[in-house]
């Protein structure tokens, strides 16, 4: 493939996160949506009514033609058998967030991807977005100087009827898997590994099997302590959904606000204006800190994305986030769950995040 070649991405999975990533794919100049795969009638009608070719199974798409790359957004159980497949066919393929259900089945997927030389890339968009590349680049430069603290709100209101689907009300469907599994991946790619976790949660508000709220206290490998705030129940705008502007249904807010503060030994930023305190001369309570507005490029992280996986498609670029990557979150992810259920602290290797006994 040239530098200028449109890739043929196939889409397997026609929910809301897959037509999310159709729309931009549709927008797109370097990339075409070549076929939608989707069991339902729901899905046939929605691929008809954009013009896109329809399949009821891989296999069958797959057999119709090989795409450049593809987009794999089923639900979480279906990930390790149709990203298996389409690593057996060569194809490079975005798993959408989190890689898989179980550690077992991300594992499998790591392995056959490493095994292969086949790409696997997993759906943590928010590392594509341009705020968060410059907070990285910030980071990096050393302007914070040593990370100390960390502390994220996540809160916001999912309405009623979003829990009309029974598994958002079981035990796997609530923010932690969901939506908290992006801000520990941000913690993961900004400010190091995590080596211990404990957690509580609580399902009062709802009264549902799953949480709705949760409270989660991280230790870094660098000694960086991290809070988290999270809930799904809440009439509040501290969430980076509704800050950031990734996502233009969300609605505008009605005034910015901080939703991650990261304090460092000279330095700390507020995310997501890029705000930089810092002193001008003695580090010192006393002394005035001055701030600094960084700017950035804004850019759909979900169209960065998708450039990422094409250009890995060509053979010109390295995966953003990776199978392994997207293990390592989901292994903290579900420590969190372990910790929340157990009410013991979670200890990971530093080296691996393989879970050690609770303490």
């Amino acid at each position: 493939m040239t530098s200028g070649h449109v890739s043929n991405v196939l889409l397997v999975g026609a929910g809301a996160i897959g037509r999310l990533h159709a729309r931009e794919m549709r927008a797109c100049t370097f990339c075409t949506l070549s076929g939608v795969v989707d069991p339902t009638p729901e899905g046939h009608a929605w691929a008809d009514s954009i013009g896109v070719a329809w399949f009821p199974t891989l296999a069958d798409a797959l057999a119709s033609g090989r795409p450049d790359a593809a987009i794999l957004a089923t639900p979480n159980p279906t990930h390790r058998p149709l990203a298996l497949d389409l690593i057996e066919s060569g194809i490079v393929t975005l798993v959408e967030k989190p890689i898989a259900s179980t550690l077992d089945d991300a594992q499998a997927i790591v392995d056959a991807s490493q095994a292969t030389a086949v790409p696997v890339l997993v759906g943590h968009h928010r590392r594509h977005n341009p705020i968060i590349r410059t907070a990285h680049d910030l980071i990096g430069q050393g302007r914070l100087g040593r990370i100390v603290s960390v502390a994220v709100l996540a809160m916001f209101r999912k309405p009623d009827d979003y829990f009309a689907a029974t598994w958002r009300r079981e035990a796997g469907g609530g923010p932690i898997l969901i939506n908290l599994i992006h801000e520990i991946d941000l913690v993961r790619h900004l400010y190091g590994e995590i080596v211990s976790v404990h957690a509580m949660s609580s399902n009062a508000t709802r009264g549902f099997a799953v949480e709705d709220t949760a409270s989660v206290l991280l230790r870094l490998d660098g000694g960086a302590l991290v809070t988290i705030a999270l809930s799904d129940c809440t009439a509040a705008p501290w969430s980076w959904d509704l800050q950031s502007g990734e996502i233009d249904s969300y609605p505008s807010p009605a005034a910015p606000v901080t939703t991650s503060v990261i304090a460092g030994s000279i330095g700390s930023l507020a995310l997501p204006a890029l705000d930089l305190w810092h002193y001008q001369k003695r580090q010192d309570w006393y002394e005035p800190l001055t701030r600094e507005t960084t700017g950035y490029r804004k850019e759909s992280p979900y169209v960065a994305q998708l450039r990422n996986l094409c250009a890995v498609a060509r053979g010109t670029e390295r995966p953003v986030v990776d199978a392994r990557e997207g293990l390592l979150t989901l292994r903290a992810t579900l420590a969190v769950t372990d910790s929340a259920r157990s009410g013991t602290t979670i200890t990971l290797s530093s080296s691996s995040n393989t879970p050690c006994e609770g303490s």
